[in-house]
């Protein structure tokens, strides 16, 4: 089994951060789905501006809101107006690797902008 991206959503905007919160990473409905990122999938965020990086998982917010927020002791490791890039991960065998597309979500003010779909390969 190899472990490969799933889904990412790239250079997006933290909108908001909630310490009091049991915690998770709240993506606006429209961005969930195009990355392909279910509701309570594990989500790796990595923080562009601070450098930090923390795992959690992804909670639904308003579809079209552009809410992007991390909550609860995930908060401690962003601030709104920080850029994030929030990627899943899965595990394929090398047969399910040659049909796999991971998408790339990129945004504007969280609004997509471009979809790609990137096809993976095995290595020769």
């Amino acid at each position: 089994m190899r472990e490969i991206l799933g889904g990412k959503i790239h250079a997006a905007t933290l909108t908001e951060t909630k310490l009091d919160y049991e915690g998770s990473c709240a993506i606006d409905r429209d961005l969930l789905d195009a990355a392909n990122i279910a509701v309570y999938e594990r989500v790796h965020v990595y923080n562009i501006t601070s450098g930090a990086r923390l795992d959690t998982y992804a909670i639904p917010a308003k579809r079209g809101s552009g809410k992007v927020g991390l909550n609860g002791a995930a908060a401690r490791l962003g601030q709104v107006g920080d850029k994030v890039i929030i990627a899943t991960f899965v595990q394929l065998s090398d047969e399910e690797l040659a049909k796999h597309r991971c998408r790339v979500v990129l945004v504007d003010k969280n609004k997509l902008t471009k979809l790609i779909e990137h096809k993976s390969e095995r290595p020769k």
